[in-house]
C-alpha cells in the first residue's frame, strides 16, 4: 500500500519496519515531526517513546537502550545535534549501534527554518571528539527517508556503530507517496549487550580504556571496521552520465534540483550528467575519479557555502576543474539557473579545448 506522508512521518515508518522499539528526543523544527510520530506509532507495537529534557539527555538515553541491545534512534537537527556530539563519540567509542536522524536547518547558531545543507561538516566528519567515523546516508525524497531509515538500522547492526541520517526541512516537510518496506536483513543476536540476565552479567559496555596500548588496539579496530564499511557500504544514483562532458554532482535536496537542471541542460544540447552520493561516508571516491576522468568539467551544488566540494576536490585530485555552485540561509537556487551555469561551463570547456 502506497501512503501519502511527510518524509519526517516516512523517517518513523521506517524505523518501526526496521524493528526500532525505542525513540528518545527533544522537539525541534523542522525535525519536531518525528518525534510526534514516534509518540504515536511505538506503543502500538511494544515500543517506548521517552520525550527527553535536552538532546544531551536523549542520546544517553540512545546510549542506555542500544547497551541493552534494543533497536533504539533520535532526531534532531543541527543545533541538537551539535549538543549530541559528544553522546555520539561515546557510542562509537563503545561499539554501540543506533540511528541519529538529522533534518538540517539554516545556521549558524539558531539560524531560521529554511532549507540548508550546512550540517555536511559536522555529520559527516564526525563532529564529536576523537578518532571515530559514522556511517551517513543522504535520502532526495520521501521514500528514500524510509527506506534508508531502514537501511541505517541494518549498517549499525552489523558494524556495531551510531549510523547517521542526514536530511534537510525539505525532505522533512515535503509530502509524497511512500511505500512502507520491511528490513532487508533479520536483526542479528547481540550477546555483547546487557540485558539483566546470569548470561549477560560480565558484560561491560564502556568507551574507557586508560592503558595507552589497549587505547591505540581499539582505535587500530575501529579503523578496521571503516575500512570494511567504505569496501561494503558505497551507495550513489547516476544520472545520464555515459556520455557525460560535464558532471553535476550533489546530495539530497540539491540532487532533485541537479537532475532537473540536467534535462533542462540536455534539451539544449550540453552532455551532462549527475552523480549523487548517497552515502556520504562512505563517499563515492572511486566512481567520482572514474567519472573525472572522463568529463572537461565538474560543478558541485550545495546548500551551504561549499563543504561537500572539499571532498569532491580531494578525491578527484587535480584530474579535472571542480566548480562551486551554492545558496545558503534557506536559499535554493531555481533548475533554471543551474541549467544555465552548465551552458555556460559548455562554452568556456569548448573555448578551452579550441
Amino acid at each position: 500500500m502506497r501512503l501519502l506522508m511527510k518524509g519526517n512521518e516516512a523517517v518513523m515508518h521506517g524505523a518501526i519496519a526496521a524493528g526500532c522499539r525505542a525513540f528518545f528526543g527533544y522537539p525541534i523544527t523542522p525535525a519536531s515531526e518525528i518525534a510526534e510520530m514516534a509518540s504515536l506509532l511505538l506503543p502500538d507495537v511494544g515500543g517506548v517513546f521517552i520525550p527527553a529534557e535536552s538532546e544531551i539527555a536523549a542520546i544517553q538515553m540512545l546510549f542506555g537502550a542500544s547497551s541493552a541491545g534494543v533497536r533504539a534512534m533520535t532526531a534532531s537537527s543541527g543545533p541538537g545535534i551539535s549538543l549530541m556530539q559528544e553522546g555520539i563519540s561515546y557510542m562509537a567509542g563503545a561499539l554501540l549501534p543506533g540511528v541519529i536522524v538529522d533534518v538540517q536547518r539554516a545556521g549558524p547558531g539558531l539560524g531560521n527554518l529554511g532549507v540548508e545543507q550546512g550540517d555536511y561538516h559536522q555529520v559527516v566528519k564526525a563532529g564529536g571528539h576523537g578518532c571515530y567515523k559514522t556511517p551517513v546516508f543522504a535520502p532526495n525524497s520521501v521514500q528514500e527517508m524510509c527506506d534508508l531509515t531502514i537501511h541505517a538500522f541494518d549498517v549499525a547492526d552489523r558494524y556495531r556503530t551510531p549510523v547517521m541520517v542526514l536530511a534537510d526541512g525539505a525532505l522533512g516537510q515535503m509530502m509524497e507517496p511512500v511505500t512502507i518496506t520491511t528490513s532487508a536483513a533479520p536483526e542479528p543476536e547481540k550477546p555483547w549487550a546487557v540485558t539483566g540476565t546470569a548470561q549477560t552479567r560480565q558484560n561491560l559496555i564502556t568507551s574507557i580504556l586508560l592503558e595507552h596500548e589497549k587505547q591505540e588496539m581499539h582505535i587500530t579496530g575501529l579503523e578496521r571496521t571503516y575500512a570494511e564499511i567504505e569496501k561494503n557500504e558505497v551507495r550513489w544514483e547516476e544520472v545520464r552520465t555515459e556520455d557525460a562532458e560535464i558532471l553535476i554532482v550533489a546530495f539530497g535536496i540539491s540532487s532533485r534540483i541537479a537532475r532537473a537542471a540536467v534535462a533542462m541542460a540536455r534539451a539544449g544540447g550540453v552532455r551532462v550528467g549527475l552523480l549523487r552520493p548517497i552515502s556520504l561516508f562512505p563517499f563515492p571516491a572511486r566512481r567520482l575519479r572514474q567519472l573525472a576522468g572522463k568529463v572537461y568539467a565538474i560543478l558541485v551544488l550545495e546548500l551551504n557555502n561549499g563543504q561537500m566540494v572539499d571532498d569532491v576536490r580531494l578525491h578527484v585530485a587535480g584530474i579535472t576543474p571542480v566548480e562551486l555552485m551554492r545558496r545558503t540561509g534557506g536559499m535554493m537556487p531555481a533548475a533554471e539557473e543551474v541549467a544555465e551555469a552548465l551552458r555556460k561551463m559548455e562554452k568556456e570547456c569548448v573555448g578551452n579545448q579550441a
